[in-house]
């Protein structure tokens, strides 16, 4: 080793942010192990030159009166052929060992755990960037489909993942080259790098498109009090305005609804109803059942209500295999019995 491998590090801290000093501190624990492989025994010890890169091996000898250990101990006389201070028995003594015995250990060992220290920075770095994307939208690059499984292998810019076919919207129909937006739900560290999980079905990749799309959702006068979703098919969000003469469900569709249509768009035109939130019960669930007209709401307590509805409604306010009402419910966290004024009635 020479003061090459202390530039290598210094480099290695300018460049990646890894401290010279934590390297050398595995660069001396690596050669420690090694050394043990090398000579046999635990009772070494192992120090690089912290400006010239030199390492110095020594061997920890205990001054005994009879060796029992000829790896650990050795007696006065033979302690007096490495010292001259004074020693009494039961002292250790620290010899050091010639170097040049252990070859092109040390380089090599030192050159591995630089490979490694890099390997480390740049999956460090990756999961911080991956974190400080987590909860939000990043466009990636399609690069591969899995004709087996419809996975898409995609690069987001700082490595590549996995969009899982179940993590797709049933109207995802990718080619190799698509540009492709998605949420990221989850970052792990794993041995190998980071695991994310990515989303284009999370109720949350709405609410993000909206805060995108939408400045009045960007700087606060309108806000999402929620949004419940069936990927895919339908999604039902709830807005209120934080100023007045702000129109919250104006604001969301835009003018000849170039807003809602470009975040439908998006979205494989799934549907998307907007809802004006209320505090009052009663008016956010008929506001919820939209696309329908809602007669009369009877709250039955604080999470149940009865929804009366002309006939002719009720269809509507149900939606296709009780879609309409039961995302209504969601939304709302009421139970929702629908009805007719004919007393026909469905339960949400």
């Amino acid at each position: 080793m020479s003061n090459e491998v202390i530039s290598a590090l210094e480099d290695l801290e300018r460049q990646k942010g890894i401290p010279k000093e934590y390297m050398l501190e595995k660069v001396e624990a690596a050669l420690l192990s090694a050394v043990k492989k090398e000579v046999g025994g635990n009772n070494v010890r192992v120090a690089i030159d912290r400006e010239k890169g030199a390492f110095h091996v020594y061997r920890q000898m205990t001054v005994v009166e009879e060796v029992t250990d000829p790896v650990s101990e050795f007696t006065m006389e033979e302690a007096k052929k490495h010292t001259r201070r004074h020693l009494n028995v039961g002292d250790l003594l620290e010899i050091e060992m010639k170097t040049k015995n252990f070859g092109r250990i040390p380089a090599q060992i030192a050159k591995q755990v630089i490979i490694q220290g890099i390997r480390e920075a740049e999956r460090g770095i990756m999961i911080q960037q991956y974190e400080d994307k987590k909860e939000d939208i990043i466009s990636v690059t399609v690069q591969k489909i899995d004709p087996t499984t419809g996975n898409a292998v995609v690069d987001t810019g700082t490595g590549y993942a996995t969009l899982l076919k179940k993590e797709m919207l049933y109207s995802d129909n990718f080619d190799v080259g698509d540009h492709v937006k998605v949420f990221i739900t989850e970052v792990r560290k794993e041995s190998r790098g980071p695991l994310v999980t990515l989303s284009r079905i999370h109720p949350n990749f709405v609410k993000r498109l909206f805060e995108l799309e939408i400045p009045e959702i960007a700087d606060g006068s309108v806000v999402i009090k929620g949004v419940t979703r069936e990927a895919g098919y339908r999604t039902k969000i709830a807005v209120m305005s934080r100023e007045e003469g702000v129109d919250p469900i104006g604001s969301c569709i835009g003018s000849k609804g170039i807003r809602i249509n470009n975040i439908m768009s998006e979205l494989g035109n799934e549907k998307i109803d907007v809802i004006k939130y209320s505090e009052d019960p009663a008016e956010f669930v008929r506001a919820a059942l939209s696309p329908a007209t809602v007669d009369e709401v009877i709250l039955d307590g604080e999470r149940s209500c009865r929804v009366v509805v002309a006939p002719d409604q009720l269809s509507l306010a149900i939606g296709k295999e009780g879609q309409n009402a039961r995302l209504a419910a969601r939304l709302t966290g009421c139970k929702i019995d629908i009805k007719a004024d004919d007393d026909s009635a469905e339960e949400a």
